[in-house]
């Protein structure tokens, strides 16, 4: 090989590494479930709908009540749902080798247990058993 084709080869191959490391670095964090304490922070964190989809993946209009929706969860085991029509406030489970939350409002007989597909600092995705899913920001 001529020395210049040998370097445009290897200025290519850097090329690509280096393109490759900032897609992975860049690339969204759908399936990166962290560990517990992103849920709650230090003490309790506030979570907020971003989005929210139907079993089929369709996007579903949010309400400007829905949007007002909040999800405070407590390092303590507990959450506080608050929105127009009132207050909940419960107990929750999870699981992160299960990648799965389980909350029970209080006085209630049966729980639901959602997967968490997205858990990271800023970013909450949750999915139903029938495939609807909710995106959630922290506050």
């Amino acid at each position: 090989m001529k020395p210049q084709s040998l370097f445009s080869l290897r200025y290519f191959a850097s090329l690509l590494l280096l393109l490759s490391l900032f897609a992975t670095a860049c690339g969204n964090d759908k399936g990166k479930v962290e560990g517990v304490n992103m849920l709650y922070g230090t003490d309790s964190k506030v979570w907020k709908t971003a989005k929210e989809t139907d079993a089929s993946g369709d996007k579903v209009k949010q309400t400007d009540a829905q949007k007002q929706e909040e999800l405070r969860i407590f390092a303590n085991g507990t959450y506080n749902m608050t929105g127009a029509n009132g207050a909940v406030t419960g107990k929750y489970t999870f699981d992160q080798a299960g990648k799965s939350i389980t909350m029970t409002p209080d006085g209630a007989t049966t729980s639901n247990t959602f997967a968490v597909e997205t858990l990271t600092d800023k970013k909450l995705t949750l999915k139903s058993a029938d495939g609807a899913a909710l995106m959630l920001e922290a506050e």
